[in-house]
């Protein structure tokens, strides 16, 4: 081994050895410092030389972790590391005299140490910072340095929830002393946030200081404090994927209750479940929002799609009443016809089959009804139609009126051409004294025809059979005409059903764009606020 060597070995045993002796040295020289600094010291008293100087307190507060926020008792409970500085003229000495012993730390029950409290406190136990040591300089500096797990009041305001921001602020200052006695100064601009744990749900921008001075109405004397406000931002993800966006989902189903076929059955009943859908949401949002004035911006959100909905649901039943117009309804008004069924039709993209947006389905033109033909659903034939008058006479005929008396008499012998139900025409003929008559029956009275002469029986019984033969083809012509005409009834109200039903079919399409951009700008206006 070289010289070097040995003696680098030789040093550090003579380390090791002096090391036990030196640490006893130094506790030795604590010990005496502690009882020489307590011989005639109070905790008891403020520790300065002259009972009218000003003690000074340098606060500090470090901000660890944010635990809970309590929106509806508006309540923060947070983690703080608080430091409290100030000069003891009581526990000084020269360090020199206890072998460079510069500083010591004993329980910080033994000291005098500040009432410094948070004025805004919640804590139901009215509990302080920990009772831990206190570190003495030899120049009289104390530190003391104490975890604090706080609940204090915060004025929370809701009014963008989920996309609010919240100022919660800390008020430090002394119970007792006044500031003639006690003046607090903060140690930095703001509190530290170094060691800040993440919270999953607010995000910190930051914890600025204000030192104030308070004049209370019970007191002359200033109080000062200390200030801190912890300005919090939400962070939004939670409430926008478990709230908003199925909200905004459902919102979308309203609209299409429209799109929803009338025949179906089910258009109100889609309205009613997305309005109780939505119900559970704000029921949700009302658990946790505190019972203020001030509606949550989602809350607000929330009604105004319940408004559209309830609004949607009463335009659906004021629609499938048109679309259900019976065929006892009137006709569709000429407005709604140039309006609804042509204008609004081609901007809502309403066509019948074979219609196209360029070229409209013309109107058909349904055929002319017979005068005052009266056709109803039960196959009878109405009072007051008019037939057409079939004349089969021979001969030379000659038109005149009937005397009233010869009238009576004719009426009780002529017999109705038709059979069918009810007698859809008022035509009759017979043969009386040899003289051929028929009458044609009409609104304004009765026009007899007759022809006078005698025949024979050969040429009685011809005409007999002709007028029979004719009287048949006039029953099957009155027969077809009546069908004709029932079945143009019922085509004129099938026609008038269908137009009812194409203006609920129309107003149901107006309505559902007109939805749709309501829930499209309302989503657009809500989600604006998360940028």
């Amino acid at each position: 081994m070289n010289k070097g060597g040995i003696q680098t070995l030789f040093g550090w045993l003579l380390c090791v050895s002096i090391w036990p002796i030196c640490w006893c040295a130094h506790g030795k020289y604590a010990q005496k410092l502690l009882k020489d600094l307590f011989r005639n010291y109070t905790s008891a008293l403020r520790p300065v030389d002259d009972t009218n100087n000003i003690l000074n307190v340098t606060l500090q507060v470090t901000l660890s972790q944010i635990i809970d926020m309590d929106e509806r008792n508006q309540i923060l409970t947070a983690y703080l590391w608080i430091r409290q500085v100030w000069f003891d003229a009581h526990l000084k000495w020269n360090k020199e005299d206890y072998d460079g012993l510069d500083t010591i730390r004993i329980p910080g029950s033994n000291v005098w140490r500040p009432d410094i409290v948070l004025y805004n406190s919640a804590d139901d136990h009215f509990t302080g910072p920990m009772d831990t040591n206190v570190v003495i300089r030899h120049d009289g500096q104390m530190m003391w340095d104490s975890p604090a797990i706080t609940k204090s009041s915060c004025k929370v305001d809701v009014s963008f929830f989920p996309f609010d921001a919240q100022q919660c602020r800390f008020t430090y200052g002394s119970w007792t002393y006044n500031g003639n006695q006690l003046d607090i100064q903060n140690a930095m601009d703001s509190a530290d946030l170094a060691d800040l744990v993440d919270n999953v749900e607010w995000e910190v921008l930051g914890m600025p200081a204000k030192r104030n001075i308070i004049l209370y109405g019970c007191c002359a004397d200033p109080y000062p404090d200390v200030t801190y406000t912890l300005k919090l931002k939400r962070r939004a993800s939670f409430y926008v994927f478990n709230l908003l966006i199925p909200c905004v989902m459902i919102s979308f189903l309203a609209p299409l209750g429209f799109y929803l076929p009338a025949d179906s059955g089910e258009k109100v009943s889609l309205g009613v479940t997305v309005m109780l859908a939505l119900t559970v949401f704000q029921l949700l949002v009302a658990e946790i929002m505190p019972p203020s004035e001030s509606v949550p911006l989602i809350g607000k959100y929330y009604i105004a799609t319940m408004t559209m909905i309830t609004a949607s649901t009463a335009l659906t039943i004021f629609v499938m009443n048109i679309h259900h117009c019976g065929p006892d309804a009137k006709p569709v008004p000429k407005w709604a016809k140039k309006v609804i069924l042509q204008y609004m039709a081609r901007m809502c993209f309403v066509y019948e089959v074979g219609e196209n947006c360029m070229s409209p389905q013309p109107e058909k033109q349904e055929p002319q009804f017979v005068k005052n033909s009266n056709c109803t659903m039960n196959g009878q034939a109405g009072p007051g139609r008019k037939e057409c008058v079939f004349r089969m006479e021979r001969g030379q005929e000659t038109v005149g009126a009937m005397k009233p008396e010869g009238r009576e008499d004719i009426d009780q012998m002529m017999s109705p051409i038709d059979s069918l139900g009810k007698n859809p025409t008022s035509n009759y003929s017979a043969w009386q004294n040899g003289i051929f008559m028929s009458t044609e029956g009409g609104e304004s009275g009765d026009v007899w025809r007759y022809r006078e002469g005698g025949v024979s029986d050969t040429e009685r019984k011809e005409r007999e059979t002709l007028c029979s033969t004719q009287s048949n083809e006039r029953q099957l012509l009155h027969n077809i005409e009546y069908m004709a005409n029932c079945y143009r009834d019922q085509r004129a109200m099938q026609r008038r059903t269908g137009e009812w039903k194409k203006v609920a079919k129309v107003l149901d399409r107006f309505f559902m764009w007109i939805f749709f951009i309501m829930v499209f700008f309302m989503s657009l206006l809500i989600m604006g606020k998360v940028v």
